[in-house]
């Protein structure tokens, strides 16, 4: 790709995002968000392949629909209370539109429908930045509304999202497809836990950002997109294959991993909150997404490539990406339990 569209691209994916966080005019929310869509489709389509070209005008008419929900949504409001301020949401069909649109944009079920298929048609660098970054400027709003949502109506995305993405990635192949459904799981326990206690749906999206990162930057290092290749990677670099079994685990959320804060610290909040119902449904189902977890670490830590093998070898030679950022997204991956005193002090 051209350095100069790149660069736009990259500064305009900052920008929508930073106009989504700082804005208070429901125009200029819609503004951000527009940003932030239009900005990531070069990154996207760039490689010309046809599934990219699928997958980014699935992406674009998906998030088309929301944005125009969403403009939907604080028009009405305007027209009852004549307030286009972020805070003045106050009439109910508004607050429901918009977090469908909302829904819509960042993938709950049952409006997830798009997110397996357009990651799967894109490059791991790109599917990182539609399931970390694209995901901020939309929980920027949902924090900013938190007290005039509808907690019934997050909770039932959030329970069907946990419980869909654990049951759709249990009969995947592709890794890509894989992270999208764990990225739908994820993202339900955090919105499931938004109206009742915002800084622990911040935290839960900061470990999730943080763990997501991780395993995309290290199927990148070894270039893998498959299960029947993901064996070859222990030739490559057997170090990068112990370091993907262990982030596969925090993803599942098994202790003493980093994984296992948020599902603990919001299973205890629920059941303050009474939730026992909910609380009970989401961990059961989260073993659904804890056995499609032990079956990649199965496959890259205890299965030979079989002989003969259809796919190109990779061989162990030194790899030429930068690790720093690696490096650092997979210790806090893996190492920040201890931590948990600290980060219940910042969530009190």
């Amino acid at each position: 790709m051209n350095p100069l569209v790149l660069s736009i691209s990259i500064f305009s994916l900052g920008l929508g995002t930073t106009m989504t966080f700082i804005a208070s005019h429901w125009l200029l929310i819609w503004a951000g968000l527009e940003i932030n869509t239009m900005a990531i489709i070069p990154l996207m389509i760039y490689q010309h392949h046809p599934r990219g070209t699928e997958a980014t005008t699935k992406y674009f008419l998906t998030q088309a629909t929301a944005s125009a929900l969403l403009l939907f949504a604080g028009t009405t409001n305007a027209w009852l209370t004549g307030q286009w301020s972020i805070s003045e949401m106050t009439d109910p069909i508004s607050t429901t539109l918009l977090s469908t649109a909302l829904a819509l944009k960042i993938g709950l079920a049952p409006l997830h429908f798009w997110l397996p298929e357009v990651l799967q048609g894109l490059n791991l660098i790109t599917g990182l930045i539609l399931s970390t970054w694209q995901k901020l400027a939309p929980f920027a709003v949902l924090l900013q509304l938190h007290p005039l949502l509808n907690p019934t109506l997050l909770m039932i995305f959030g329970v069907l999202s946990v419980i869909i993405g654990g049951w759709g990635g249990l009969n995947q192949t592709q890794l890509r497809k894989i992270l999208a459904y764990s990225s739908i799981s994820h993202i339900g326990w955090t919105v499931t836990i938004l109206c009742y206690s915002p800084n622990l749906a911040l935290l839960n999206l900061t470990i999730y950002i943080i763990v997501t990162s991780s395993m995309f930057l290290i199927l990148n290092n070894s270039n893998t997109t498959k299960i029947n290749t993901i064996a070859t990677s222990s030739t490559k670099s057997p170090l990068i294959t112990i370091l993907a079994l262990l982030t596969l685990l925090s993803l599942g959320g098994l202790p003493p991993l980093t994984g296992f804060l948020p599902k603990w610290m919001i299973l205890q909040e629920m059941t303050k909150q009474s939730l026992f119902i909910p609380a009970t449904i989401m961990a059961l189902a989260t073993l659904l997404s804890l056995f499609f977890y032990l079956r990649l670490s199965y496959s890259i830590t205890l299965t030979l490539t079989p002989n003969p093998i259809t796919t190109p070898s990779s061989w162990r030679t030194k790899t030429t990406q930068p690790n720093l950022i690696l490096a650092l997204t997979t210790a806090m991956a893996l190492l920040l339990l201890p931590l948990t005193p600290m980060l219940l002090s910042l969530t009190s």
